[in-house]
């Protein structure tokens, strides 16, 4: 299979559950905007991927600058996200083979681990079908009654959260979207489409901190969790390393 990889990322949404004054990718994050801060970090991960950019056509706060892997290009961004995620495949098909890897990565998740980008990646090396990061369902389920009360307790055994990103080959990817589209089938994340076209995409474990921001109260919470990982990659590397078994003291 290609070693090749690309990310896309769609950014074209107008966040408007956030009430702010501007879509929530360019609200700011830890000094930054959000959109920069998951770029850096899928960066960090990944600094030979090649980026697609899936941007509104009327975008007036995006900056080049906050664009940090030296090959990308910019698609139009679509009404739904899956319309960007076709337009960002049509974008690279020139220069994208059947087999190429591809990662759709949502732009409001800056929080994604490297560590789970790379394991991520790794899996996926020789994997056929693809697949994403998850995370088992821990919460007790309720199903409501359409009414605003419960009618019922979900068994929450074999449930996962979808994460992102999510992985699959580009010809794969780009065919299943399609079929999907056509058929009517709702397409609510890339391996949704996939399993519509009767594949069964991997489920790899990733961190529940990987959140997706939505709310207003989200942003907090990112900040809280991106200051958390700073915290703990510092005080990793501040380590010491313990001396080899058997190492006489001085």
């Amino acid at each position: 299979m290609s070693d090749r990889l690309w990310l896309v990322v769609p950014a074209a949404g107008q966040g408007r559950r956030m009430g702010a004054d501007r879509p929530k990718q360019y609200l700011p994050l830890a000094g930054r905007t959000v959109l920069a801060c998951t770029l850096e970090r899928l960066y960090a991960a990944l600094p030979e991927a090649r980026l697609c950019l899936c941007l509104d056509p009327d975008d007036a706060h995006f900056d080049p600058a906050w664009v940090p892997f030296a090959d990308w290009r910019r698609a139009l961004g679509g009404a739904e996200r899956v319309d960007s995620v076709i337009a960002a495949l049509t974008a690279i098909a020139p220069d994208a083979a059947d087999d190429d890897l591809v990662l759709v990565h949502d732009v409001a998740r800056p929080c994604v681990t490297v560590d789970d980008l790379a394991r991520l990646v790794a899996t996926l090396a020789d994997e056929p079908v693809g697949g994403l990061l998850a995370a088992p369902v821990a919460d007790t389920m309720k199903r409501d009654d359409g009414a605003g009360r419960v009618a019922a307790t979900e068994s929450r055994e074999g449930l996962w959260h979808a994460l992102t990103p999510q992985g699959f080959r580009f010809g794969l990817l780009r065919r299943a979207l399609r079929e999907a589209l056509s058929r009517g089938v709702s397409v609510t994340d890339e391996a949704s489409a996939v399993e519509a076209a009767g594949q069964a995409p991997r489920l790899i474990v990733g961190r529940r901190d990987n959140l997706k921001i939505t709310h207003p109260e989200d942003l907090a919470l990112a900040e809280l969790v991106l200051s958390a990982q700073r915290q703990a990659a510092q005080a990793a590397s501040s380590t010491p390393e313990a001396p080899p078994a058997g190492a006489n003291s001085a």
